[in-house]
């Protein structure tokens, strides 16, 4: 079975890591693993597989996350990703959300490692390429240093050697999806701990890394590190990762460069019906801390809704009329 490198990766997140955001991304890092959003086995069954797992080769490479807990339906979900040419699937397990819980999958499956290891289980034996679990290291009233052990034990006795840890537990009544990415306090001692007693297992951390010296400086205790929001909400972070992380003398890539190239991915999108915003929302933070931020965050925002190809044409020119005026 091949090895991915999990190094560095950017976190799936709902509504945020679509195949437009991952084009975007991989602009500025080849060698970053990327994830989908979470999506659910039974849409993958009974849905649109083109609109749910189609992408574009560039992204590689890019791993499927998958929210269920029947193994069966996981299995013929895994078996759907792997015919799209994903080069990995990871089951959510670490999703806090009412509607996720109310679908018997996510976080809550923390309570029952023996139905993940069956999930885990079933997936490997359909599919070829590595699988993977997406965690916390508890929810609720568990004893993180009991339900997280006890958890990876179950998993990956089931075959699963790749854990990545977010390190918080999740709190399933009284918090927001939202507050749980920020309220339970962050334990990487813990997660330290279970890479240290558990050597021979992939532990990738995750949670709360803001900046990319803060990941390297973590990186050295763990296999990788996966980023998220701080990301997302400053992408052109993603330009620094291959020369840090991977040893990478490619020359960093320019944000007009990214920009013009975006632009041509648009126009290609718009022709298949792809209205600009779906594209162009996920740019709105790639000048965060430069020249022009400000009205390049404005332009696009004022202009979200235009039914044009070539808004981020006159997004860059916006900037750049900023810029020689500066």
């Amino acid at each position: 079975m091949p090895h991915l490198n999990h190094t560095f990766c950017v976190a799936p997140m709902m509504d945020g890591t679509d195949r437009h955001c991952r084009y975007f991304h991989r602009l500025m890092t080849r060698h970053a693993l990327l994830y989908t959003e979470m999506v659910t086995a039974e849409a993958i069954i009974h849905g649109d597989q083109d609109h749910l797992l189609g992408f574009d080769k560039a992204e590689h490479p890019v791993a499927l996350q998958l929210g269920g807990s029947d193994p069966k339906k996981m299995a013929a979900a895994a078996r759907a990703g792997e015919a799209f040419g994903y080069d990995e699937i990871n089951m959510n397990v670490g999703c806090p959300s009412d509607r996720v819980q109310s679908g018997a999958f996510g976080a809550c499956l923390m309570k029952t490692p023996d139905l993940v290891a069956e999930c885990v289980s079933a997936m490997i034996g359909a599919v070829n390429i590595p699988v993977t679990v997406k965690c916390r290291i508890g929810v609720d009233d568990q004893d993180p240093e009991e339900s997280l052990f006890q958890f990876v034990d179950r998993v990956s006795g089931a075959g699963c050697g790749t854990f990545i840890v977010h390190a918080r537990k999740a709190w399933l009544q009284g918090l927001s999806p939202k507050e749980n990415r920020t309220v339970p306090p962050l334990d990487y001692d813990l997660v330290r701990k279970l890479k240290r007693e558990r050597p021979d297992l992939e532990i990738i951390l995750n949670g709360g890394i803001e900046t990319l010296r803060d990941a390297h400086v973590l990186s050295s205790d763990f296999d990788g590190v996966m980023l998220g929001r701080a990301a997302y909400g400053a992408p052109y972070m993603l330009s620094e990762v291959d020369e840090i992380f991977f040893g990478s003398d490619r020359p960093t890539i320019s944000r007009e460069a990214i920009v013009r190239e975006m632009s041509g991915y648009l126009q290609h999108a718009f022709e298949k019906g792809v209205r600009p915003h779906s594209v162009t929302r996920h740019m709105i933070g790639l000048y965060h801390g430069a020249p022009g931020a400000r009205r390049w965050r404005r332009f696009l925002s004022e202009n979200a809704s235009a039914s044009r190809d070539d808004v981020l044409d006159l997004a860059l020119t916006e900037v750049a009329q900023h810029q020689s005026v500066a």
